[in-house]
């Protein structure tokens, strides 16, 4: 047997990892700048963390949510201390996909509709209803087709009103589009559909699996605006390597037994590993850190010739380049030995660094970045 091949792979076998840096099976050293799609938040291999896995795993590794787990409810206070949301309730779940997928459900559960309005170039997982809501006609297989799913274009306030009614079961929107090219949201647009579902009994679910978890310089993208969803789904940086997600949920929205359920989800080592994730964050600060490098590096980035322009907030950067990204992206990888990613559309590089980079390794990624781009200039003249 082999694995089915789905993935294009780099020849880079990386079998070391510390802070923000990968060393490769050849013993080459790689700056990581993207995290494995912006899942390492408080770095490789942080010593805390390792210690939490550790220790809990000398205890017990796993059992299911057939009996109490203590853990869970530590890490429920926790978040919700962290992210400002105290009297929401957690479901913990695998993956980003599973905690969206249990986000739509939860809203039909709690108003009984089928109804879905989605964002233009949205990524909301590969499953059932998450490839439904996401924006890419190519993941979609025959059986995901026929739900109810109205897509409107990212800030076009008039037509996002004018689609949400008293038909409308959910709206689904990332804090910051990911694979769509690290677009924003802007407030108006935001507080507009907040105002809309609440105005039609629709259930706001904020997709933060990317954006969540202090990258932006709030705890989650969507505070910067100042809205409160009635769901938000989190991934990605909540286990800095352990699969592990959360569906945070408005107390209005009623638990029944069995109407959700996991076998993986929430065990004793996703826990250790999210609770590791929120010790390290709060006592080294990293949400601050992301805000100030983040800020620093996109006023830096925008002064690089190449460079057309520069989105995102904190250390969720997306860099629109002149030029092909892919292939940009491709020298920083081989020539330069730095990890970055790119989103869809070929002119956007995406940087999701780990949230306790240094100033010294910004520096080394742009003064990287910027030769590559002169290089590409040189050539191309």
């Amino acid at each position: 047997m082999k694995p089915f091949d789905v993935y294009p792979l780099f020849d880079i076998t990386p079998v070391k990892a510390e802070g923000a840096y990968l060393w490769d099976d050849k013993g080459e050293k790689y700056l990581d700048f993207y995290g494995g799609h912006a899942v390492i938040s408080i770095g490789h291999s942080h010593p805390l963390y390792v210690k939490r896995l550790t220790d809990q795993l000398n205890k017990i590794g796993f059992y299911s949510n057939a009996v109490k787990l203590p853990l869970q409810e530590e890490l429920a206070e926790k978040l919700g201390e962290a992210s400002g949301y105290t009297d929401y309730n957690l479901f913990l779940c695998n993956s980003g996909a599973e905690a969206n997928e249990n986000a739509l459900k939860l809203a039909s559960f709690h108003n009984g509709r089928k109804k879905v309005v989605a964002i233009s170039n949205s990524f909301h997982g590969r499953t059932s209803l998450a490839v439904a809501v996401t924006d890419d006609e190519k993941l979609s297989a025959f059986i995901n087709k026929g739900n109810r799913v109205v897509f409107v274009p990212m800030n076009d306030e008039e037509a996002i009103a004018r689609v949400i009614d008293d038909e409308t079961c959910a709206v689904i929107i990332e804090g910051i589009q990911g694979v769509g090219g690290i677009n924003t949201p802007t407030t108006g647009f935001l507080k507009t559909v907040e105002a809309e579902c609440n105005q039609h009994g629709v259930i706001l679910i904020l997709d933060e699996i990317q954006s969540g978890y202090g990258r932006t310089g709030k705890f989650f993208a969507h505070q910067h605006a100042g809205i409160k969803p009635h769901i938000i789904t989190t991934a990605k940086g909540m286990g800095n390597g352990f699969p592990v997600a959360g569906v945070l949920i408005h107390p209005d929205i009623k638990a029944k037994h069995g109407m959700l359920g996991t076998t993986f989800g929430g065990n004793q080592l996703a826990c250790a590993a999210s609770l590791a994730v929120l010790e390290v964050i709060e006592k080294e600060n990293l949400i601050a850190n992301a805000q100030t490098l983040g800020n620093k590096l996109m006023n830096s980035l925008k002064n690089i010739s190449g460079v057309s322009k520069v989105k995102g907030a904190g250390l969720m950067i997306g860099i629109e380049c002149e030029e092909d990204a892919a292939a940009i992206r491709k020298d920083l990888l081989f020539k330069e030995k730095i990890f970055t990613g790119y989103s869809s559309g070929n002119k956007t590089i995406r940087l999701l660094p780990p949230l306790n980079i240094t100033q010294t390794e910004a520096d080394h990624f742009l003064h990287s970045f910027s030769s590559i781009l002169k290089t590409k200039s040189k050539t191309l003249a």
